[in-house]
């Protein structure tokens, strides 16, 4: 088969289509036909030599994938050769072909294509797990999403309108706000013109669940921007990796602060985090409440080009990578 490799630590150049051996499904394992994968912020660290796949996983990046079940492995049930799944994954996405534990399989809900799914599975199970399974977002509560115009963003926003919260969006421009006001952020602030702090006490009084990407640098901001009971997400370290914590401040307010990883997390913990987000928040996505949101689709064989567009930041939602037409 075909597949992305990493030539050596670099831009998005050192990505190569090259062939690779075809792998085979062991027990409890599926192999999935690729149509389609997409493109995130840990692709791009594992590029750059940052973010290495975690032990067992495959060297080709890759964290989620759609297509048709292949062979099935030994012990596997519920799932056939022929049927259509998105699939999240350690690694091993950038390819024709990759094998996935069968506890972490998707069906490609509703009307839903099968390509456009392959954008689903991280973001869910990313946004599902933090927001709701550890953060609790209630109905009635505020929801403060930091990179609003992102995937996990425009996931997180339809996610905490579908529960019937409050949403609130960081981005950096009026267009990208207001496209997330069309996907139903109640409130969109500026982060090069407004300090959110500000906005939220304003507007709200605060959050109650941050859903933050940013790490060190937001991390005083958004403990001040916490209600009382407030609980702060940590998903990212975009802003850096080390900041000085007021433990005062957080006591006072009764805060929770969680920071978590989902690639390295043992095939068990996936496969809980998947079912929930199969029982709970899949019939969303069947019924249309919340959609997937695309904005470029590239052929995986030029996936440099996929890289550099979201190193430039100029797409709103998710990239895709497509291994046919």
């Amino acid at each position: 088969m075909h597949a992305i490799t990493i030539r050596e630590p670099g831009g998005p150049e050192v990505l190569e289509w090259t062939e690779v051996p075809d792998p085979e499904p062991g027990p409890g394992e599926v192999l999935v036909e690729v149509a389609a994968s997409a493109v995130n912020r840990a692709d791009l660290l594992q590029r750059q030599g940052f973010y290495n796949p975690p032990p067992g996983a495959s060297d080709i990046p890759g964290l989620e994938c759609s297509g048709t079940i292949a062979a099935v492995g030994e012990g596997v049930e519920g799932w056939q050769v022929g049927d259509e799944v998105c699939a999240l994954l350690a690694g091993g996405g950038y390819a024709e072909k990759v094998v996935v534990p069968a506890v972490q399989l998707l069906p490609v809900p509703g009307e839903v294509s099968l390509v456009t799914s392959a954008g689903l599975p991280e973001v869910a199970c990313t946004v599902w797990s933090n927001v709701v399974m550890i953060g609790q977002l209630t109905e009635g509560e505020v929801l403060l999403v930091h990179g609003g115009a992102g995937g996990i963003g425009t996931h997180a926003i339809q996610v905490g309108k579908a529960l019937g919260a409050t949403v609130a969006v960081t981005a950096g421009s009026p267009e990208r706000l207001d496209r997330c006001r069309q996907l139903g952020a109640d409130i969109t602030i500026n982060y090069r013109e407004q300090d959110f702090v500000e906005v939220l006490k304003e507007e709200t009084g605060g959050a109650d669940v941050i859903l933050d990407n940013m790490g060190a640098a937001y991390l005083e901001r958004n403990i001040a921007a916490l209600k009382p009971n407030g609980r702060l997400t940590i998903i990212g370290m975009q802003g850096g990796t080390k900041a000085e914590l007021n433990l005062g401040q957080l006591i006072a307010k009764r805060g929770v602060i969680s920071a978590t990883t989902l690639r390295a997390r043992p095939v068990e913990d996936k496969g809980r985090i998947v079912a929930d987000v199969r029982k709970n928040l899949w019939p969303f996505v069947e019924d249309g409440t919340i959609q997937p949101i695309v904005g470029q689709a590239v052929p995986m064989s030029e996936a440099s080009k996929a890289h550099t567009a979201l190193e430039e930041g100029g797409v709103f939602g998710k990239v895709l990578l497509t291994t046919k037409g």
